[in-house]
């Protein structure tokens, strides 16, 4: 599955993950379906959306 990232916080931030808990949250607060991964190469927590492909009708 593709995914869009909508922002990314340092995971070394004082506050850990709870920025990127945050922006999520207000996220699905409007309807998208947005949730927080971790990428470790970035060392990073990013807000994802899945990507809506244009062809999955076929």
């Amino acid at each position: 599955m593709r995914r869009t990232v909508l922002e990314q916080f340092p995971a070394g931030g004082p506050r850990g993950s709870w920025p990127a808990e945050e922006f999520a949250a207000a996220r699905r607060g409007e309807g998208v379906a947005a949730e927080v991964v971790m990428d470790l190469e970035r060392d990073a927590f990013l807000v994802v959306v899945p990507q809506q492909s244009s062809d999955r009708g076929r």
